[in-house]
């Protein structure tokens, strides 16, 4: 079982080169948020902003657009097809389009589930050569299909919690890392099951995280973390260490947190914010 450290952390961080641009940093796509779920889209493009990504773009249902627009002013914001405030299939082509030019893509903060959602999620499954995070509500739509996740040949990152474990047909007893090391060999996934000592495994090799404490559970915590793997992804960092160093950075920073301001006051937004002080 193997750990992590922040001086670890930093040297499996790429080098930035001076004559870099900001297409170097990794171009990543966000497709999150729905209506009443404005939140979590902009605490994961924040969270890939804080940790590095060159260039994100959040996709979010057309119904919510103009409250993200006003929200945000670094991610690149653009409105796509919904029904009932959630994505519709009619969004795919443009989505589609999109995805040569991407390094790294993240589906389901805030998403909610419905046909819809399933639909944007299956055509980026199949269709994008990249690596993909799915987590929260990209996690319970693809849960009925996963002979899509095992069908990939690209990298795909799942970042369970216990419930959505479970629905992915994970069995959680007294040995949690060899369930997620069970599931994430079936599935041909890197698993992140999240929880007290988060456990990181393709299903060989397995990474345990002390970083963290009780005042990170707090709705939007995780996808502030899905926003830092996914731009780790994009960044170029092979898929296991990327989630195990957003495991790492998440729980470092709400440590930061909570040492500032207490355990019982700190947000999400605090977390975002401490990101950059772990990267120096």
């Amino acid at each position: 079982m193997k750990e992590l450290n922040h001086e670890k952390v930093l040297t499996i961080l790429p080098d930035r080169d001076p004559f870099a641009h900001k297409g170097d940093f990794g171009k990543i796509l966000l497709l999150c948020g729905s209506r009443g779920y404005t939140g979590a889209a902009a605490l994961s493009a924040m969270g890939a902003l804080r940790s590095g990504a060159g260039l994100v773009f959040l996709g979010v249902p057309e119904s919510i657009y103009a409250i993200e627009a006003v929200k945000l002013t670094e991610p690149v914001v653009f409105p796509l097809p919904d029904e009932g405030g959630r994505l519709s299939a009619e969004a795919i082509p443009e989505i589609l389009e999109r995805l040569p030019k991407l390094d790294a893509v993240l589906i389901g903060p805030g998403l909610g589930q419905s046909e819809g959602t399933l639909a944007v999620t299956k055509a980026v499954l199949e269709h994008f050569e990249g690596p993909v995070v799915l987590d929260a509500d990209g996690i319970n739509v693809a849960a009925g299909h996963k002979d899509i996740l095992r069908g990939r040949t690209a990298p795909t990152i799942l970042t369970p919690h216990d419930g959505e474990f479970a629905r992915l047909g994970g069995v959680i007893g007294g040995d949690r890392a060899g369930a997620a090391r069970a599931l994430a060999k079936d599935l041909g996934c890197v698993m992140l099951l999240k929880g007290h000592e988060t456990v990181i495994t393709d299903g060989e090799t397995d990474y345990l995280n002390h970083t963290g404490n009780p005042g990170m559970a707090v709705g939007g915590s995780g996808d502030v973390l899905a926003g830092i793997i996914v731009s780790l992804l994009g960044q170029g960092i092979a898929p296991l260490e990327a989630a195990a160093c957003g495991a790492w950075l998440h729980g470092a920073a709400g440590d930061l947190c909570a040492g500032e301001r207490g355990q019982y006051g700190m947000l999400p937004s605090d977390m975002v914010e401490a990101l950059p002080r772990l990267l120096k």
